[in-house]
């Protein structure tokens, strides 16, 4: 779960939506937002968002192994 900040550039609901830009970039599913009574505005991933995550996971590491093996 992610929370959008009220102090981001344009507040809390361009921050949500830039949030959930990415995320929908990044997995293919836009995650859920929800807009509480208080102003909180949460973002809510489900396991297809962590299953589309874990594909970076992989790709950082045969980054890192990269870089070790060219000596960067």
């Amino acid at each position: 779960m992610g929370y959008a900040a009220a102090d981001a550039p344009g507040g809390r609901e361009t921050d949500a939506e830039r949030f959930a830009a990415v995320v929908e970039a990044l997995t293919g599913k836009k995650p859920r937002i929800r807009r509480r009574s208080d102003g909180t505005i949460e973002l809510k991933c489900d396991r297809d968002h962590l299953d589309g995550f874990v594909r970076f996971a992989e790709l950082a590491e045969a980054i890192v192994r990269w870089l070790a093996e060219t000596g960067r």
